[in-house]
């Protein structure tokens, strides 16, 4: 681990803070390297159940990759084959939540729609703002913006490159809800306790179905699910879950 990669491990739930706010959380190859590292940690544990992805400071949740570091890779190939944090975040197997507080910008924003489940503080923004250097994303920008705000949005936030706020994220469905910044963690660890309560595997599970719900037809969507459904099922968690409402008690589920 990088001093500007903070990894915490309370009870089920992890916390990676992108910990550079001097330069406003902006990713440097060092970072996302720590980043993997974490990720595959997460991956690696029954322990932990759900993952909060966030930023210190209050001005930035991230602002993408360090521009200055682009620079340091010998040619457009390495550039492309570089370690990519939000890659990484796809990766994890576990139920992620991302606080965003404050810029959400290029690869901040990829980043923050490469996890389930998206809460930010009123003073966020979020923008694509690769356009104006001369470029444009590369971490999954075009086709997670078309799922979450359509076409039209997606497109006026691509060829613009122009930052929304917090509400318009929110009405256009890019997040899930607005807090006060003071209250962020608070209402972000709420949701992952609440998370951490249901069963592991079909946490885990629903996951992958909502994934693969995006990209196939829906009728072979709806086969997916059903032999998933079938998967858990099968699960002791699934058993201990039916015994638990029979006997009208709260059920313990281990991953199993």
């Amino acid at each position: 681990m990088t001093q500007d990669i903070l990894f915490n491990v309370d009870g089920a739930i992890a916390t990676i803070t992108l910990n550079r706010p001097q330069k406003l959380n902006a990713v440097t190859p060092e970072m996302a390297d720590a980043i993997v590292a974490a990720v595959d940690e997460c991956n690696d544990s029954d322990s932990i159940r759900c993952v909060i992805l966030t930023g210190a400071g209050e001005r930035s949740f991230c602002a993408g990759s360090d521009i200055k570091e682009l620079d340091t890779y010998k040619t457009p190939w390495q550039f492309r084959n570089r370690p990519d944090y939000c890659d990484a975040f796809r990766a994890l197997l576990k139920p992620t939540i991302c606080a965003v507080n404050g810029y959400a910008l290029g690869g901040g924003l990829e980043t923050a729609m490469s996890c389930d489940i998206r809460i930010a503080s009123d003073n966020a923004q979020f923008a694509a703002p690769e356009i104006k250097l001369g470029w444009i994303g590369g971490g999954g920008m075009a086709a997670h913006l078309m799922h979450s705000i359509g076409a039209s949005n997606a497109a006026l936030m691509l060829m613009t490159g122009d930052p929304i706020t917090a509400e318009k994220a929110l009405a256009w469905g890019l997040i899930s809800e607005v807090v006060p910044q003071t209250e962020l963690l608070a209402r972000a660890r709420a949701i992952a306790d609440a998370i951490a309560a249901r069963a592991p595997i079909a946490a885990e599970t629903a996951k992958a179905n909502l994934k693969a719900a995006v990209s196939m037809p829906l009728d072979k969507a709806i086969e997916y699910e059903r032999d998933l459904q079938t998967i858990c099922f099968a699960t002791a968690d699934a058993a201990e879950g039916r015994a638990a409402f029979k006997e009208k008690r709260q059920p313990v589920f281990n991953r199993r």
